[in-house]
């Protein structure tokens, strides 16, 4: 017998827009409408986020303060208050709680929802995306935006199709056509490397994805190919997991040409541990390990680690530690085509799960 197709679910994707700026907007009248950027405008400083005033120019998350500046002359730095982005975040989760308590937070400021048995018995998940933002606004002072479909790959795409504050809804019969017509850097999963790999194999959307049988992706996305193949197809049977237990925090880069002088060694583990740090500083996961991962042209994989007694809270320590770890291992075996750094042992850790819904979709 053919194995039962997995149950339809009604999921919801809430991101919050531009969070950690719009806060800093709602709290100082005198920047609204101002490109601002919440993070360091110094040499070593990173954007952790900025307001939609500040997108127009092309600054983002994750960029160097003073590229940023380059890009918007005008750009208002602003340092980041965590302790009141958390209050503003246990806001919203509570408000995720009045209607469902399957919910898994992705960072402070986006969760999945699961929502096919909700609190209030709204058959619209829809309409519960709605109230959700409706309260959001009303009892936070900001906005957010939802995508709403019958699972979380498509869910969480959607989110991002109608920002800011805007809700896109993909129903079962429309996922296909809808991953389709998406670029595919923009599939989750598909970073900027396999993107551009992508893209030379004449692959630049989900429909050209699709075409790719599943021969063709293990030949050159080995591993990956099961996920790619299932994405081009709307299909992802991952259930929204209730608290779910963040392992470690890391960031990773894969290069074009592979990586030998030491100069450029050491100038790419520093960046790379600024977007780590904001990542960090995004989820609140302060880990006591640094760990460092070296992938050479030959595919062999080392990784180096060190341990504090308390956890890293400091960039600079961040940085520091990935530096030593770097220079330990040169001069290097031969040429690295992947860096990566992260920090495990996290405080905090939590455990958990929830099962998703089993009902009949009426998105």
């Amino acid at each position: 017998m053919d194995a039962s197709p997995p149950p339809l679910r009604k999921i919801i994707h809430v991101d919050m827009d531009a969070f950690y700026a719009s806060v800093e907007q709602r709290d100082d009248p005198s920047l609204r409408g101002l490109p601002i950027a919440v993070g360091g405008g110094g040499p070593r400083g990173v954007v952790a986020t900025c307001s939609y005033e500040a997108r127009t120019f092309g600054v983002r998350s994750a960029m160097p303060g003073a590229r940023a500046r380059r890009l918007c002359p005008d750009l208002i730095f602003v340092p980041p208050r965590f302790d009141v982005y958390r209050t503003v975040s246990g806001q919203v989760r509570e408000i995720f709680s009045r209607f469902t308590d399957i919910v898994q937070p992705l960072s402070l400021d986006e969760a999945y929802l699961d929502v096919t048995v909700n609190k209030p018995g709204i058959a619209s998940a829809t309409q519960v995306a709605e109230e959700i933002r409706r309260m959001i606004r009303e009892e936070t002072g900001l906005t957010a935006s939802a995508g709403v479909s019958y699972n979380k790959l498509i869910a969480k795409l959607a989110s991002d199709q109608n920002k800011p504050d805007g809700v896109c809804v993909v129903r079962p019969s429309e996922g296909p056509a809808f991953i389709a017509a998406m670029p595919v850097r923009r599939i989750h999963g598909v970073g900027p490397v396999t993107a551009k790999r992508m893209q030379a194999l004449g692959i630049e959307t989900g429909a050209d994805l699709r075409a790719r049988d599943m021969r063709f992706l293990q030949t050159h996305f080995g591993s990956a190919a099961d996920y790619y193949y299932r994405a081009a197809r709307a299909q992802d049977d991952r259930p929204v997991r209730e608290r779910e237990g963040r392992k470690s925090v890391s960031v990773e880069d894969t290069f074009f040409d592979d990586l030998v002088e030491e100069a450029a060694l050491v100038a790419e583990i520093e960046r790379i541990a600024a977007s780590l740090w904001t990542r960090i500083e995004k989820a609140q996961a302060w880990g006591r390990t640094v760990v460092l991962k070296v992938k050479f042209a030959d595919f062999r994989i080392i990784t180096r680690s060190r341990s504090f007694s308390t956890p890293v809270r400091s960039p600079d320590v961040l940085a520091q530690a990935g530096r030593e770890l770097l220079v330990a291992q040169l001069p290097l075996r031969m040429g690295a085509r992947l860096l990566g750094l992260g920090v495990h042992n996290l405080e905090g850790e939590e455990g958990g799960e929830a099962q998703g819904g089993q009902l009949a979709l009426g998105l």
